[in-house]
Parts: C-alpha cells; sequence; structure tokens
C-alpha cells in the first residue's frame, strides 16, 4: 500500500498552466466522486488553492495508483499527457508526508509562515471525509498534519507577523504609489482574500473603496464594515474609471475584466495610470490588460519580488520549523511502521493459528479414543511449534523495521505467509481521526 501525492505548484509550474489544473471548491464533491471511479486510489484528497493543486491518494499499488490520478487528470482537466508528465511532481510514503507537513506549516508556502494555507488544507480534508473519500489511512495522514501545523505555530515566531498574499498584494500597490493617501481602490470580489487586501489598503491610508460583488447584498455588507461603497458589478467600466487600485479576486472560472473594458475606463480617466492586481486563480483579468498604455497589470506569480523581502529575516524561524517538522516526519513514519508491524504479525498467527487448528482437528479425528488429557497436549505442542517457528522471523522483521528497511521486509513477509493487512484484510477505511475542522479560507 503506498500514500501518493501528485501536484504542480508556484515552485515549478507558471500560472497560465497551474490555472488549467484548478478545481473549484463548490465542486469538490463531484470531482471527487469522479476521482473515486479510478478505482486503484481507495482513499483521496484535492488541494486547490492559487499556488498550488495537489492529489493525495492511497493506494494498494503505487504504480497503478499514479497511472489513475494521470488518468484523472487528463480526463478532467484540459491539459494534454505531455504537458503533465512535464509539470507534475510525484512523491510516496515519507516524501508525500514531508510534504504534506510543510504544506500545513506554511513552509512551503510563497509567502512564508502565511496563515490561511491551515484552513485550505483543513477544508479540503473536510470535505474529503464528509463526502467518504478520506480514509483511514489519509485520516491519520492529515490530522497528523494538523498537530505538526499547529506545533510550529506554537513554538517558532513564524506565524507572530501575520502574512499572506493580500498583504503582499497591498504592500506593493504602496510600493507602486509610493503612498496610498487619496487613492481610490476597487474590489472585484468580496470573498476573505479580497476582504483581507481591502483592510490592509484601507489601514495604509486608501482613501474611497468601492466593492463590486455578483453578489449586491455581499458587496454592501463588506463596503459598510469598512466604510466604502458597493458597486454594481455590471458596470465595471464605471467602477475602473473611478479606481487607482484594483484587486481582483472571485471565484469565477474565467476572465471578469476584459481588455475592451479597462481601455473604456482608461479613456474615461484620460488615461491617468491604473494599477491592477490579480490575485485569483484561474485569472480574473485578461492577461493583455498588462500591454494597454498606462495600465500596470500584475497577478499572483508577479508577487514574487515583494515575497523576497518578507523571506529575509525569516530564515532562522524556518530552520526552526523546518527541524520540528523533519522530527514529526520521523516519528509518524516509525509510528506508522509499527502499527503495519503490528497488523502483519497479527495476520500472520491468525493465518498459523488457523492452520495449526486444522491439522490438529484432522489428527484428532482419526484418534477418537483419545483422552482429553492427549489431547489437550497434542494442542500444546502445535502451539509450540508455531510459536517457535514465528518467533524468529518476527524477530527479524523488528530488527530490520529498526534498520529502516521496514516496508520492504513487511511486504515480503505479506507475500510469504499469504497475509494481508490493514483496508485489504477487511478492516475499515472510515476510521475517525479527531479533525480540526475550519472554515473556508482562501489564501495561498
Amino acid at each position: 500500500m503506498a500514500i501518493i501525492l501528485a501536484g504542480v505548484s508556484h515552485h515549478n509550474t507558471p500560472l497560465e498552466v497551474r490555472e488549467r489544473f484548478y478545481f473549484p471548491e463548490n465542486a469538490m464533491p463531484e470531482w471527487l466522486d469522479r476521482m473515486s471511479r479510478f478505482s486503484s486510489l481507495s482513499e483521496r484528497v484535492i488541494l486547490s488553492t492559487c499556488n498550488r493543486v495537489e492529489l493525495y491518494g492511497y493506494a494498494k499499488s503505487y504504480e497503478k495508483g499514479v497511472d489513475a490520478i494521470h488518468d484523472f487528470l487528463l480526463d478532467s482537466r484540459d491539459l494534454r499527457s505531455d504537458e503533465l508528465r512535464a509539470h507534475l511532481y510525484i512523491q510516496r510514503d515519507e516524501e508525500a508526508t514531508r510534504h504534506l507537513f510543510r504544506v500545513a506549516s506554511s513552509l512551503d508556502s510563497m509567502v512564508l509562515g502565511e496563515t490561511q494555507i491551515l484552513g485550505q488544507v483543513k477544508e479540503a480534508y473536510r470535505i474529503a471525509q464528509e463526502t467518504g473519500h478520506a480514509g483511514k489511512t489519509l485520516n491519520g495522514l492529515f490530522s497528523r498534519a494538523f498537530r505538526v501545523a499547529k506545533k510550529v505555530r506554537d513554538k517558532t515566531a513564524l506565524g507572530k507577523k501575520a502574512v499572506s498574499v493580500s498583504s503582499v498584494a497591498a504592500e506593493l500597490a504602496g510600493r507602486i504609489f509610493g503612498t496610498l493617501e487619496g487613492k481610490s481602490v476597487l474590489l472585484i470580489g468580496a470573498g476573505e482574500m479580497a476582504e483581507l487586501a481591502a483592510r490592509h489598503l484601507v489601514g495604509h491610508g486608501a482613501e474611497t473603496l468601492l466593492v463590486a460583488n455578483r453578489t449586491f447584498s455581499r458587496a454592501e455588507a463588506l463596503a459598510g464594515e469598512l466604510g466604502g461603497a458597493a458597486v454594481d458589478f455590471g458596470d465595471l467600466a464605471g467602477a475602473l474609471a473611478r479606481a487607482d487600485i484594483v484587486i481582483a479576486s472571485t471565484g469565477a472560472q474565467g476572465i471578469v475584466v476584459s481588455r475592451e473594458v479597462v481601455a473604456a475606463a482608461l479613456e474615461a480617466r484620460r488615461d491617468a495610470p491604473i494599477f491592477l492586481i490579480d490575485i485569483a486563480v484561474p485569472r480574473n483579468i485578461d492577461p493583455s490588460v498588462d500591454k494597454l498604455e498606462n495600465a500596470y497589470l500584475y497577478d499572483i506569480d508577479d508577487l514574487h519580488t515583494v515575497v523576497a523581502s518578507n523571506i529575509k529575516g525569516r530564515e532562522d524561524e524556518a530552520r526552526e520549523a523546518l527541524s520540528i517538522v523533519e522530527k514529526e516526519v520521523e516519528a509518524y513514519v516509525r509510528r506508522t511502521q509499527m502499527e503495519d508491524l503490528s497488523q502483519t504479525f497479527s495476520a500472520i498467527r491468525i493465518e498459523a493459528e488457523l492452520q495449526r487448528e486444522g491439522e490438529v482437528s484432522k489428527t484428532l479425528s482419526r484418534f477418537p479414543d483419545m483422552d482429553e488429557k492427549e489431547r489437550k497436549a497434542i494442542e500444546s505442542m502445535s502451539r509450540a511449534i508455531v510459536n517457535k517457528l514465528l518467533h524468529r522471523p518476527f524477530d527479524v522483521l523488528r530488527k530490520m523495521a529498526d534498520e529502516e528497511a521496514g516496508d520492504d521486509s513487511l511486504f515480503i513477509a505479506q507475500r510469504l505467509f499469504g497475509v494481508e493487512t490493514g483496508e485489504d484484510a477487511g478492516s475499515s477505511s472510515t476510521g475517525n481521526a479527531g479533525t480540526e475542522n475550519a472554515g473556508t479560507e482562501d489564501g495561498e
């Protein structure tokens, strides 16, 4: 059995490719159901954020599990096989565990220490667990990841200064203009990322705040909280004409702001510059807007220049956090190996006992006149033989597990003795894991 991780992220895949992997959260149960049709994966979780799309699975065969993920992505995303293989990273077992612990602890984020990725991981897991797609193995893995993330937050200063993609976007706006005083800001979208960006901009002196959202009541509510005004989503051109800074972050699966709309706004502004930050994935603003004179468009990958300064000065916290993660990975892998070892021993003993009982029963049936004392002696002798025969293999297996050869040795032992453990042996794959549920957070 193997835990498999396959994904793309801001580390290895540009935004124009990454957005084609994106899975909208509101349809996640349907995508998980679709993924379940590829039967080599017995458990599955999909994590989809603005900086990464990662699929976690549990499979009886690593190779078949990887093939199932490939087939699912080719079947569900607008991707060619060569594109998929060029960008997809794949990890298994200990590597996959280490990666998830780092992701949940915000050590793999574009903005080191950002506060939202843990909520996103929790929400991805919650959806999978509540819809029956995360079972015993992924329950244990993700629950441990949440505890590790909490430990990193509690024992390091990594999360003391709250940062996020939204705060970085606001910082970039301040750098572009020098000061935000007297500037007008338009938010397109009223979700959490947009709200965080608005709070940062208002806190840094932005004078006027406009909020456009498909649900007008939500725009009114957010604008009211921040002392701004709601505008009609159908009149983006008019709203853009009044804005110096535009931050787009909607859940739309495509372009919301076209080049033509921005061009019309620039004409109405008499070519006064307009600064646009698109932090949505998939992107909400037509990338060709950047070719318009006096329009300055940044997407989420353009924030790397600001992120570089975020990372400086946090290296010590990051090193300490990575040390915590490494110890937790070692402990988790060791505990998992011991559980697998125990299950294997139990399965072998059960199989040996079934064989022993069968042979003893056949032997005793040939001697119907045997008294009870003699019967007990044969029973005792047969048990002693089984115990002696199993003692050395079990002792060697324990030593091999200590020498970090446990996975291979367990597989060989299971094949030799003809036993299966875990889900294959009929154990439940829907165990409870004491999860920490959290509301959806749009962040990383």
